[in-house]
Formats: C-alpha cells, structure tokens, sequence
C-alpha cells in the first residue's frame, strides 16, 4: 500500500506541506493548521482559490521486493479525483478523468529499487470549463448553477461527484486528491481483478444456486489450467471444478448448486426477517501450485421490480417483491456525508444508517448527484437489511456523449457494478436522477427543433451505453433508466414518456411549498413516492460551531448564505406561519433558537402527514389512482450545517422529523384524515400476519390532562401487510358526543393495542391550527435523570397538555427513545442512548425542555 504520508505542493511551489493519502487538498491544508474549518462561516467562498489552484501530490518508496522475480507489477489507483497525469520515476504512466474509476499503471519496466511517484492534478473547475468550451456540436445546459448556490459551472463535463460544484443543500468544495486506497501489486501466472457472488432461486426446481464469477489478468504466454473449490460449509455445499484460464485478462463464470436437503434462510429487509448471511471460502488452485483463497460473505435473496395492470385502474403498478413477497419501501434519499470524503469513517457510515434502521426504515436511495458509497456502506446495509435504490452518478442536468466521454462512463459503470453486484441490499439500479423529467418537462428551455439532438443523446447515454453494460453484467436485478420515471411505459414511448410524473406509472418526486402541507389532498396518490419533502433548521448546537454571535438570526448573511435554496427561509416562514404563530422575542437569539424550533417541528409534522397519506394508500384505488408501494423522503442526511431537508443534522444528530418517522414507519400504525367532515382512521401495517386489535380513541380539551372521552372498538382485523379503514366518524358527531368540544379546543390521539403486548405507537390528529388553539395552557415541564447500565432515564413531568415537547441536550452525542411527542399525561420516561462517555450531571446541565408554548 501506499497509503500514509505525501508530499502536496500548489501549482507555484509556494504552499508545501505533508498531506495524508488517501484524502484531499482540503483535508491537509486543515490539518496542517494552514486553513480554517472550510464550513466555518463564510469559508466555502474564501477558499475557492483552493480548487482554483492545480496541486500534485508526491512521495518516493522503496520497492519492497526484487522486481525480477515479478512477471507484472502494476500501481493502481482504486479512485483519484479528478483530472491528473501519473509520473512514476518522471515517466508519464497516464491520465486520469473519472472520480468513480479505478486506475491500473503496468509499471513492471518502470519500477526501480527505489521510486518518486506523481499525481500531477489539474483544477476540476478549468477543466470542466475547457471541456465545455471544446464542445463545438451543441450546448449541453445547465451552464451554471443558480448563483444562490454560489458554486462552479458545467460540471456536467467532469466525472466526479456532481454536487462538488454546489447544490441546494450543499457548498461548493470541489476537491482534489488521491481518495481512495493507492497500492502496488506484483504477480506471477495470473491475478484475481474482480470476484463477485449472485444468488438465484429456480422456482420449479425450488432450489437456490449462486453464480461465481471471477475476473483474471492472466500474465503467463500459455493457458492456466487449474482448479476452484467453493465451499459453504454451514449449507453442507461443496463443489470443485477444473477451469483453464486463458492468457490475457478474462472470466470463468461457475454455478453452484446449494444442497437441497440444506435449510438456507433468506436475507430480509429491516422489520420483515433476519438478514442472514453465509461464509464462502473459494480456493483457486493452480497445476504450477499457485494458491489464491477468497473469504467471502454470501447472502440469499431475489427481487424482482414488479409493473403490471391493475384492476380499476389505468396504467402499472410499480412496486417490489423481496422473496417472492410484496415489500411496501419505508425510507429516505443519501447524500454525501461530507464534501471531504476521506473524513468519512466507518464509524460515520454506521452511525447514520443505524439511525435509519432505528427510525424503521428498510431502504435508502443512493442519489445520482453524489459518489457511489464505500464498500463499508453496502456491507453495513447487508447487515442492518437496508435495501438500496442505486443511482448512477448523472442527476439535473444534460450530458455529452462525445466518444471519449461514452468510454470514460462505460469504464465506470462496469467497474462500479462488477464491485457491488454482490451485495444483497442493493435491489435496484437507476440510470440517472431527474433526467428524463428535464427533457420531458424542458427545464432548460430548449427550442423545439433542437430537442431531438437532446434525445438521441439521452438514449445513447443511459439506455445504449449504461443499460447495456448493466444487463450484461448484472441479471439479478432490475434497471430503470431514471427517477421519475413510467418505467415500462417510459420504455414504451422511447425512453422517453410525455410525463415522468404520471401517477398512473413508475415512480414520482414531489414538491409543493406553497400549500397548506397538513391538507393531504395536495400529494400524489403516486405507485411510488421516491422523493418527497420540506426543509428546516438544524439545532443551534450544530450552527453553534460554524458560526459567531453576530450570525445568530434568521435574517442574518449568514443566514442567507447558509440557504442555497431560492427563497427557502421565506418558504420555512410561510409554512410555519400557517399553522403556529411566530416568534417575537425581543431577544434576537432566543427568537432564532424559537425559529429554528418551529421549522423542525414544521418539517416533522408536514412530512408525517405526507408520509401517512402514501402510507394509507397502499391498498386502495380512488379515481384509478393508488396503490402506493414506497415512501422515500428528500433527504436523509446533511453534507454540512445548513438549512435543509435532511432529517439527520451533520454529526448526526437527529432532528425532531427523524423521531417522527421512527413513528410514522412504524410496523404498525393507526393513521387518520379527514375528508368532508368525516374522520378517517386506518390502520396500516407491515406485519406478515392478521391481527385482532383495539382501537383506541381519546379526545382530550387542551385545558385538561383528563381527557374529556374515550373510546374503544374492539375486534378490529388489520390485514397484513396492508392498509384497512377501520373507523369512521362525523367530526360534528365526534365533538358532541365529547361535551360539546369544539374543533379548536379538543385534540384527538389514537392507538392500538393487541394481545402479547403488540402495540402501535400513539398518533394524534389535529381539529385545528395550533395558532388558533384554545385553551392550550404555559406547563410547567420538568425532567429528573438517571443512570441505568449505559443509557440514560430522563422522567418528564407536565402540569398541563403540551404540544411538541422536545429534549435537546446540545452537542452531547447520542439521541433519545422519542421526541417533538405531544405530551397528554402527567408523566412520561424517555431514554437516552449516548453515542459517548457522557453522565447524568453532563445531561442535566445541557438539558434544555422546550415545548409549543415556550416560543413567544
């Protein structure tokens, strides 16, 4: 390996300093001490001449073995960003253009005793500007972004993470370095490149076989004969076959048969089943005696992407079957976790998608804009049973399909799914984000004459090239072109249908800030929600440590700044002012911390409300439209400290939606709405079986913790995996029969509970805005904490009901049971699972209880 220490100089000489690989300018200029935290304040601007500048990065090695004893001695590169020429002992090996590529120099006539390798960088910002100057035959749009985002142009003419150049949720930090592993790798006879392991299941012959396949560079002139053993001792298979491995570089595919008489136990999603897996140890034995063992993980599991006619209803479903069982998909969009991606740890990737297994989810979508994650991600979503939608890296705009660019990607598209086909979790690739909506709904205003070129161009891209290499590679799982789509009826229309939105087909992505998100009738009654959602703050403990007192206001530059999204604070503004008064503090911080209070529990009850509408919808048609199979919020995670729609602050921590949606995900779910004065109530559930439940119906006027009457209906069947009505009342009927309560004096909650201790989480549902809320009475709120093993017993006392009561215990790492909880009895108990040593006099001193009535 060469990992560890390099030498980074900028392009004049004048900045030197030692810099770690893998990793970035960005990284060593901090690290050395030489620049501030680039997310401090205004620091993304005030360090453009850092990706502006053209940097190399150099180191000498000694050669730890006598070279001629090697046959081949390659340098390879498992990912450099971006643009660079590779020197190894001033002898050019070659030129790098592709972030998602992996690079492999044969060096074996360059290699000496000693060495001085260079990685030569090139500034993504010029070159993307020269690539998009060179291309004479048509323009590919956008230019630019919008100059809110303050970020870089035409970065649609660079393979590297599209969002470097700034999105509307992230800064402009386009990176240069070496940011993934670097290593030199000597062989005799023949090498192992790739090595991947696909399940299937023969329905008639109801038995599970695995497809093995392995990549070889075969160094020796004449043909390998040899032999490969794969064994799985725990499934009692073992199989041995002769292979002869041909010179050059090639594969030999195996299929081997898993003993019949041997129980395998599927790999299920998160909440439907275990997520077993198998060890697999494959021996390569050579007639020369040359010996490669492979350890490997081996999971069993089919998909299958299911679009057919339903009855009453024009068009296709859209949905997925895991095992031969229908999955409705609960879960959340992934960015990047960071703009520097060599500060990603494994201890960050599973911090953040045990949160979303935590919050029941069963299922991410690897968004097109950002990098196709580490190994460590998949292999962590293979073990928690989070199934991935994975995007290829294209997402907003138009791309070339010049010649050298249509390699470039072919390159990368086979690399990236020969070394992710393996993985269990990924159930799904998508050719790209948003790119057939651009062309269908003309984002980009081209003249109707032109958009044919434009076309052609999209075709050629994501269906001739991408589409065909995923097929030949991989025939485990299914392809989409893009997200939205109308899967086969996009298909249909030549890739590319009138109207990718269409709820009748495929998949949809929706936006509406300017109605009233507790009205449910605004949201598509979609086959397949992928993108969904609302913005908000992040805590004042994570804004804290990017910025100084003076920023401290909703109208501050920093502020604006912070929002790259158009007009996205007025928006939050709006929303909130709906339906909760706003905060007039004479005191400027305690009005932003009020604020930033305000848009979270905006964005939690805005999005639970969506959410349970797709959720509701699973089982019906209405008007043709319906049977909506998954439920994808925009956006799971932050990149930095910022406004924006993640559910998980940078760091971490979990804004008041993501407790929400530990309940709005819930397995089993009561979820109510309101449609010509009548009350609604479902009950939704992704259990695999029928159960017997009790409804239970409380009203309670705001005034009192005594509710005012109680209902129980018994015997209520909730099918499984399904969403049944299982109550229905006039709201008018319902208030009288309460004491006469009134739609802004009373609040309803709701759950249900079953034998053997089965029950869903309370759900309530608001008669009224809560700025017109009467009777809601200033509580007392209290919390005694105690220490139990190594989580925390936090015991909230109330005098009175309290809407959105929220524990914050500021930059202490960890999160609680629940949050943002209406709070209608005296007491409630909440837990704290701290992320890091901390104790109850750290929690009770950082403790801060705020509660609807607390904002002024």
């Amino acid at each position: 390996s060469l990992r560890g220490s390099w030498r980074l100089r900028s392009g004049n000489g004048s900045v030197s300093l030692r810099a770690e690989v893998p990793g970035c300018v960005h990284t060593a200029l901090l690290c050395r001490g030489l620049i501030q935290d680039p997310y401090y304040r205004f620091n993304d601007v005030m360090y453009r001449w850092i990706s502006l500048d053209n940097w190399t990065y150099s180191r000498t090695f000694k050669t730890p073995f006598d070279v001629r004893k090697w046959q081949k001695v390659n340098l390879v590169f498992e990912g450099v960003d971006t643009i660079a020429q590779i020197l190894l002992n001033n002898v050019t090996l070659g030129r790098t253009d592709n972030m998602f590529n992996r690079y492999n120099f044969d060096i074996t006539s360059v290699i000496q005793e000693v060495n001085f390798v260079e990685v030569r960088f090139l500034s993504a910002v010029s070159y993307a500007a020269e690539q998009s100057r060179c291309h004479k035959a048509h323009n590919i749009p956008p230019a630019c972004p919008p100059p809110v985002q303050k970020g870089e142009c035409h970065v649609n003419f660079i393979r590297k993470e599209q969002c470097s150049f700034s999105w509307d949720w992230g800064p402009s930090f386009p990176t240069q370095g070496i940011w993934k592993d670097v290593r030199i790798e000597a062989y005799n006879h023949y090498h192992l490149i790739y090595f991947s392991i696909t399940p299937f299941f023969v329905k008639s012959a109801q038995q599970w076989y695995l497809e093995v396949e392995s990549i070889f560079d075969v160094v020796s002139s004449k043909p390998i004969a040899g032999l490969v053993t794969v064994n799985i001792s725990k499934l009692q298979t073992q199989k041995t076959f002769s292979v002869k491995l041909q010179p050059g570089e090639g594969s030999i595919v195996l299929l081997v048969n898993i003993n019949k008489s041997a129980a395998v136990e599927a790999w299920w999603p998160n909440g439907h089943g275990k997520q077993t897996g198998y060890n697999m140890t494959t021996t390569f034995m050579t007639e020369a005696g040359c010996q490669i063992e492979k350890f490997s993980k081996v999971y069993f599991r089919t998909v299958e992407l299911v679009q057919q006619p339903i009855p009453g209803s024009p068009g296709l479903s859209f949905y997925f079957r895991i095992n031969g069982r229908p999955i409705f998909i609960k879960g959340s969009n992934w960015i990047p976790a960071d703009s520097f991606q060599d500060r990603v740890t494994y201890d960050t990737l599973r911090l953040l998608l045990k949160s979303a297994a935590d919050a029941n989810m069963n299922a991410l979508r690897v968004w097109g804009g950002g990098v196709y994650e580490q190994d460590e991600f998949y292999d962590i979503c293979d073990e928690i049973g989070i199934m991935i939608w994975q995007d290829f890296m294209f997402a907003c705009a138009l791309y070339p399909t010049t010649q050298n660019y249509l390699e470039s990607v072919r390159a990368e598209v086979s690399h990236q799914v020969r070394r992710l086909k393996s993985h269990p979790s990924i159930i799904l690739w998508s050719g790209n984000n948003e790119n057939e909506a651009a062309i269908a709904s003309n984002w980009f205003s081209i003249p109707y004459p032109d958009i044919g070129v434009y076309i052609k161009d999209y075709v050629t891209l994501y269906v001739k090239n991408i589409r065909e290499i995923v097929l030949s590679e991989d025939k485990s799982r299914p392809f989409v072109a893009s997200s939205p789509t109308n899967g086969l009826e996009s298909i249909k229309e030549g890739w590319l249908s009138r109207d990718p939105y269409d709820t009748h087909y495929g998949d949809t992505h929706f936006y509406d800030y300017n109605s009233d998100c507790w009205n449910w009738t605004v949201y598509p009654k979609t086959r397949f929600a992928s993108e969904y959602g609302f913005q908000s703050w992040p805590s004042f403990s994570t804004i804290e440590k990017v910025s100084s007192p003076e920023d401290w206001s909703y109208t501050s530059n920093f502020s604006l700044h912070r929002q790259h999204h158009e007009g996205g604070n007025i928006q939050m503004l709006q929303e909130v002012g709906r339906h909760f008064k706003l905060p007039q503090s004479p005191d400027p911080v305690k009005q932003f911390k009020d604020m930033i209070y305000l848009t979270q529990v905006m964005q939690a009850q805005c999005i639970k409300t969506e959410t349970e509408f797709y959720r509701f919808s699973q089982s019906e048609i209405i008007n043709g439209e319906g049977h909506t199979m998954g439920a994808l919020y925009w956006q799971l995670n932050d990149i930095w400290q910022a406004p924006s729609w993640a559910s998980l602050e940078y760091g971490g921590k979990w804004k008041l939606l993501h407790y929400f949606a530990q309940n709005f995900f819930a397995p089993l779910l009561p979820v109510a709405y309101e449609d010509k004065g009548m009350l609604h109530i479902y009950g939704v559930s992704d259990l695999h079986e029928d159960h017997k439940l009790t409804l239970r119906v409380v009203v309670h006027v705001w005034s009192s913790l005594e509710p005012v009457c109680t209902l129980a209906k018994e015997g209520v069947t909730v099918k499984a995996q399904s969403a049944v009505p299982i109550y229905k009342e006039s709201i008018s009927d319902l208030l009288e029969r309460c004491r006469n309560c009134t739609r802004k004096g009373c609040i309803i909650t709701f759950c249900l509970v079953g034998e053997d201790g089965l029950r869903s989480p309370t759900n309530h549902y608001f008669l009224s805005s809560l700025k017109d809320a009467v009777g809601l009475e200033k509580t007392q709120l209290s919390a005694s904490v105690s220490q139990q093993d190594d989580i925390y017993i936090f015991v909230l006392q109330t005098t009175a009901i309290a809407p959105f009561v929220t524990l914050d215990v500021g930059s202490i790492k960890g999160r609680f049971s629940d949050n943002g909880f209406l709070m209608t009895e005296k007491k409630k108990t909440v837990v704290f699972y701290p992320w890091e040593p901390t104790s109850v006099e750290e929690l009770e001193s950082s403790l801060i209880l705020t509660s609807l009535l607390d904002v002024v």
